[in-house]
């Protein structure tokens, strides 16, 4: 897994094109002081004992608490290497994840899946306001 985490004062969407053509439709969105993470799901990720999903829940946490925020956003972006996992099996390792995030008493959620998005986004020029990880 790959993950580029941003801390945002806002981002938001709007969907432009389905990527996926089962996707559901969905809306505009945003979220304000939030850590959005650009999550990359390889193969690896999704076997038995892999540690990916806990090491991205626990870096999302450490990364809000270095922001005070209690607000993580998380976002399929297929886009950080090569091999890609099933968009099916990587979803279900997103959805676990933000479950994790709220029962840890974070506001979780997830932009829309299998969508190509318009973003915007504001972020502020700190060193822990963009952070690259490989978890895997």
């Amino acid at each position: 897994m790959r993950v580029l985490f941003w801390y945002c004062d806002r981002f938001a969407w709007v969907p432009a094109l389905k990527s996926l053509e089962e996707a559901p439709e969905a809306g505009p969105g945003s979220v304000e002081k939030a850590v959005v993470a650009f999550v990359h799901v390889e193969p690896a990720d999704l076997e038995e004992g892999s540690g990916a999903e806990t090491k991205l829940v626990k870096n999302a946490k450490w990364l809000a608490r270095k922001w005070e925020v209690r607000r993580v956003l998380l976002h399929s972006f297929t886009h950080l290497a090569e091999v890609k996992a099933d968009p099916h099996a990587a979803r279900g390792l997103l959805d676990r994840a933000q479950a994790r995030l709220e029962s840890a008493g974070y506001e979780a959620s997830q932009t829309p899946w299998g969508q190509f998005l318009d973003l915007d986004m504001q972020a502020p020029g700190h060193p822990l306001a963009r952070v690259f990880k490989e978890l895997g």
